[in-house]
């Protein structure tokens, strides 16, 4: 992408429960009343989930989320050229309960700022092509598993035993497969989660340059 085009585009990867979205969204909320709804806007990797509705639940619940194949990446890629290229698109919706996407779309209108947060941005080179500015959060497994069980209990109404079944059998071993060395890509590595203030003020003060 040429210094001259008129988007910026941010991924911000790590695994599952790093503080991506606290990140993303945090940034977003601070700067949302001074660059406007036209300047900044977030699209979130997992709205790409394929979808599922020909599979039967008990199909759905045996997909390996954390996999590239479970993405949709090339709609993803698709569509952030369509921002890019100052076009509006339909971002699907999907469903964390039902394991597939719902009928909706939501219309996504192109911006100055574009930030994009999931797991497996950085692991794909269609898709890199399409960031200005990689960020990858680098936080312990460890603590994203605690972060990840009290949000699958909380929001998502998961049993401790599936999550941690999910964890043990996909989760840990996508992260070394295809999260962890797709840190390689990024421009900035974030240490201590979504909540690193410093790091918000940078990549914010880095935004503000650009949107002028």
């Amino acid at each position: 992408m040429t210094q001259a085009s008129k988007t910026t585009v941010i991924a911000i990867a790590g695994a599952s429960a790093s503080g991506k979205s606290l990140f993303a969204e945090t940034i977003y909320q601070e700067l949302l009343p001074e660059l406007g709804p036209d300047g900044i806007s977030i699209i979130k990797e997992d709205s790409y989930y394929r979808d599922q509705s020909e599979l039967s639940m008990s199909e759905r619940i045996k997909t390996n989320y954390d996999h590239p194949k479970a993405f949709e990446h090339e709609l993803l890629s698709s569509q952030l050229s369509q921002l890019i290229a100052q076009n509006n698109i339909d971002c699907p919706v999907y469903c964390y309960k039902t394991h597939t996407r719902t009928t909706e779309t939501v219309t996504v209108k192109p911006t100055k700022i574009i930030l994009v947060e999931g797991i497996l941005l950085l692991s794909n080179p269609e898709l890199r092509d399409c960031f200005d500015i990689k960020v990858y959060m680098d936080t312990p497994l460890d603590i994203c598993l605690i972060r990840r069980i009290e949000r699958d209990t909380k929001e998502r109404e998961r049993s401790l035993d599936s999550i941690t079944s999910q964890y043990l059998t996909t989760v840990r071993p996508m992260y070394y497969q295809f999260i962890e060395p797709s840190k390689a890509w990024a421009d900035i590595i974030i240490t201590r989660g979504g909540k690193n203030r410093m790091a918000i003020e940078v990549l914010k003060a880095k935004i503000r340059q650009l949107s002028q």
